[in-house]
């Protein structure tokens, strides 16, 4: 599985993106996730998609604000990031999961295959 980030900017607070990852192989099959980087910092858990589009996952640091979707037909996952704070700013990350059962892993551990990062800057 390859996977394609793209999306990223520069975006005034308050501001959104719309963050997608296109997917080669069998993604249909795989859960999805983004992390993020900031400098400095350890990659992070952002959100998280099953296979299925029925398992969601959040952290607790984006939710109510961010989220994920995905179209298995497109072998693409999305996350839309809204209400944007600078605190927001990082690489952003898309993985896949090869791991059992339709379930929305928040573990770095979990997850078999990474994209590039797309750089999301948010500006105070």
């Amino acid at each position: 599985v390859q996977l394609q980030a793209y999306g990223g900017g520069l975006v005034q607070a308050g501001g959104s993106l719309r963050l997608s990852c296109k997917a080669s192989g069998r993604p249909s099959t795989y859960g999805m996730g983004w992390f993020r980087q900031a400098p400095g910092k350890e990659r992070e858990f952002v959100a998280a998609i099953s296979w299925s589009g029925a398992g969601i996952r959040y952290a607790d640091s984006v939710k109510g604000r961010f989220t994920i979707s995905r179209d298995n037909a497109e072998n693409t996952v999305n996350l839309q990031m809204n209400s944007l704070k600078p605190e927001d700013t990082a690489a952003y990350y898309c993985a896949a999961s090869r791991w059992m059962g339709d379930y929305a892993f928040h573990g770095i551990v979990n997850y078999n295959y990474w994209g590039q990062g797309t750089l999301v800057t948010v500006s105070s």
